[in-house]
């Protein structure tokens, strides 16, 4: 195995633990990937293992087409959806799905979470959708949930949970911890009145800006320039 398949599988071991810690999962439910491009490989959680004894050496390895190609264990019943996502997106290179739990229980009433707070518009690109329901670990869910995603970066599972992807495995992460926080802030606004939603044309921009002007130019894709449109970013 090369250097940065190890490096995938040391991330994807410490994000399971962060997952469970975080609350957003419980037991051994949930489920991360990392995809490691010049490889041509997607490294995947091992199913149904407990996420505090996890070690890099329980990760497995798959081609795109789902072939175990290192490990000794059992991959994801969810690696369908995840090789799905990564034929469908360019763009993604990490896969994170949580039960959390404000965040399921839209997926449970099968609404959508709409942009409410500026850093869930900034990481989505814009309403969190439901994806049809389909039972676990099939092709249908998989087709499914590619297709409620689109080129968000967020999506419901009907009755069943939250689907994060980002640019790395990180930020994937992160995109399902701010989903929570907006869905949970999302559900107590509607109790004390009115949500208003983050104009559509606002969470375009809000997501273009993050993509490409946020953080230190170093870790960024295009040249920083101090502002994006008509917005200064910091």
């Amino acid at each position: 195995m090369n250097a940065a398949i190890e490096t995938a599988k040391e991330k994807v071991t410490e994000l399971g633990k962060k997952m469970l810690t975080a609350g957003l999962v419980a037991g051994t439910w949930g489920n991360i990937s990392a995809l490691v491009r010049e490889a041509g490989v997607v490294v995947i959680t091992p199913s149904g293992m407990d996420y505090t004894r996890l070690q890099a050496a329980d990760m497995v390895v798959l081609d795109l087409n789902g072939r175990v190609i290192d490990g000794h264990r059992r991959p994801s019943s969810e690696a369908p959806l995840h090789l799905a996502i990564y034929r469908a997106r360019e763009d993604v290179a990490g896969i994170v799905h949580t039960h959390s739990e404000v965040a399921s229980a839209f997926a449970v009433v099968r609404q959508p979470i709409q942009p409410v707070v500026e850093d869930a518009a900034m990481l989505v690109g814009g309403a969190v959708e439901v994806a049809l329901y389909a039972l676990p670990g099939t092709d249908e869910l998989a087709q499914n949930v590619v297709a409620a995603l689109g080129q968000r970066y967020a999506v419901l599972m009907a009755n069943h949970g939250l689907v994060g992807v980002g640019r790395s495995v990180e930020e994937a992460f992160t995109v399902c911890q701010v989903v929570e926080k907006c869905a949970r802030i999302y559900a107590w606004s509607k109790t004390i009145g009115q949500p208003v939603v983050i104009p559509e044309q606002d969470v375009l921009l809000l997501g273009r800006a993050y993509r490409n002007a946020y953080g230190q130019p170093s870790e960024q894709r295009v040249p920083f320039r101090g502002s994006v449109g008509e917005m200064n970013f910091e």
